[in-house]
């Protein structure tokens, strides 16, 4: 019956609710580039809304959900099953990103309170700003002329073609005055990078005018991988093939929880906080994103920072598909190696770890290269293993990085695609002393 009445509200989409904006809103919101793929987020994004426009906010549970967006029968429990809190996560993300990009100038935000599911409307000032210049213009208009003034001849003597000639001239002192300021905000830009070169990097991979998806570890599908001794492909991760790897022997519950939740590494986390003190940092256009959540357009339209090793986020591969330095995976999760595929002198052509030793030497890499459609820049930090990450992440935020960073760096404030072969001691998992072994700028 619920999954009936919402196929109603979905065939007439602006229904009996057609002046109310949040409605509308909502709608532009479904069919926007950000819910194009996910028909199911786009029918739960209507449904809660629809149901709060009419007063029935607070029946709105996520049981209700699961039968009246997903199709579940009634009895469904959802304890045992928890699509709804897996999708809820992914329209919290999608709405974010929305309202930050294409529906930044819409006058209303769609918010989903985390642990609910009755969505917010709260305003946007910027329609209130566009037209308070025309309230403005109509006050002008208004005034009345004080007496005895009618004939006073200042108010005749502009005349069109004075008024033209007039605002032509502003029209070039503005134009001169905005190619200084520019000139002058890129001098400062470029005094401000030769000072820290490492600026030049977050510029770059955090832009003012763009999108940065911060992409950790997915431990989960790696602790699957692990357990089924068999590696997984970008393509049968997007496809999620890792739900039919054989099972292991852990009960159904654990399995699903492994197969379903977000699951992360503590060197992201630490990553995501060492991102969040850069004063590039805004945290409207720097988006977490999960990697099962992530798609290939995601790495045509954005910028992103990927954590982790093909085992453990299989994005990376995407990356270090064709650098010189590349991280491959031994058959049936044995170990990795890194491929050294044109040493220079002194060079190995294989870097390995030797994981059985308490205190083992162990590698990683930093890869800086353009995004799908060559419009930004996709920065990946990855390790033979936990420490190897840990070591690579360490140096990406430390003076260490600059003379990298300042050897890629273009006249133009652009970065060269650079890689960088990082090695560490790994004591219990952990990184102790840092040196670039080899780095490759193109």
């Amino acid at each position: 019956m619920l999954a009936a009445k919402f196929e109603t509200v979905l065939a007439d989409p602006i229904g009996s609710m057609q002046d109310d904006l949040r409605w509308r809103v909502a709608h532009q919101v479904a069919a926007g580039p950000n819910f194009a793929r996910s028909p199911l987020l786009s029918r739960f994004l209507l449904y809660v809304v629809s149901e709060t426009l009419e007063g029935r906010q607070a029946t709105i549970t996520e049981h209700k959900i699961g039968v009246a967006v997903f199709g579940r029968p009634a009895s469904y429990k959802t304890d045992d099953d928890n699509i709804v809190r897996n999708y809820a996560r992914q329209l919290r993300k999608r709405l974010a990103e929305h309202f930050a990009g294409e529906g930044k100038d819409l006058p209303i935000r769609i918010e989903i309170p985390v642990g609910a599911y009755v969505p917010s409307f709260p305003e946007v000032n910027s329609a209130a700003r566009i037209e308070e210049p025309a309230a403005g213009i109509e006050a002008v208009r208004n005034v009345t002329r004080p007496s005895g003034l009618e004939n006073h001849q200042p108010y005749r003597t502009l005349t069109r073609g004075k008024l033209v000639w007039l605002l032509g001239v502003l029209a070039l002192i503005v134009a001169g005055l905005a190619a200084w300021f520019i000139r002058e905000d890129d001098h400062l830009r470029m005094r401000f990078t030769a000072a820290d070169p490492a600026r030049a990097l977050w510029q770059a991979e955090m832009p003012a005018n763009g999108i940065t998806y911060v992409v950790p570890t997915d431990a989960g599908f790696n602790l699957m991988e692990d357990m089924a001794h068999r590696s997984l492909s970008l393509a049968d991760y997007i496809k999620g093939q890792y739900a039919d790897m054989p099972p292991a022997s852990i009960d159904s519950h654990t399995r699903q929880d492994l197969g379903t939740q977000p699951y992360t590494d503590f060197v992201s986390l630490q990553v995501v906080s060492m991102l969040a003190h850069q004063p590039e940092y805004d945290p409207k256009r720097v988006l977490l994103r999960f990697p099962r959540d992530l798609r290939i357009d995601d790495l045509k339209k954005s910028s992103a920072v990927i954590i982790g090793s093909a085992d453990s986020n299989p994005w990376a591969s995407l990356v270090d598909a064709n650098t010189n330095f590349r991280i491959v995976l031994q058959p049936e999760m044995n170990g990795a190696a890194i491929v050294n595929t044109h040493p220079a002198a002194g060079e190995q052509s294989t870097y390995r770890s030797h994981w059985g030793e308490p205190a083992h030497e162990t590698f990683a890499l930093i890869l800086l290269q353009p995004n799908l459609s060559g419009t930004g820049y996709l920065l990946l930090i990855e390790g033979l293993d936990i420490a190897g990450t840990q070591a690579a992440s360490e140096l990406l935020f430390s003076p260490g990085i600059a003379p990298i960073v300042e050897r890629a760096l273009r006249k133009d404030g652009s970065l060269r695609p650079f890689e960088v072969l990082v090695r560490t001691t790994s004591i219990q998992s952990n990184a102790a002393g840092t040196e670039i072994v080899a780095s490759r700028i193109r």
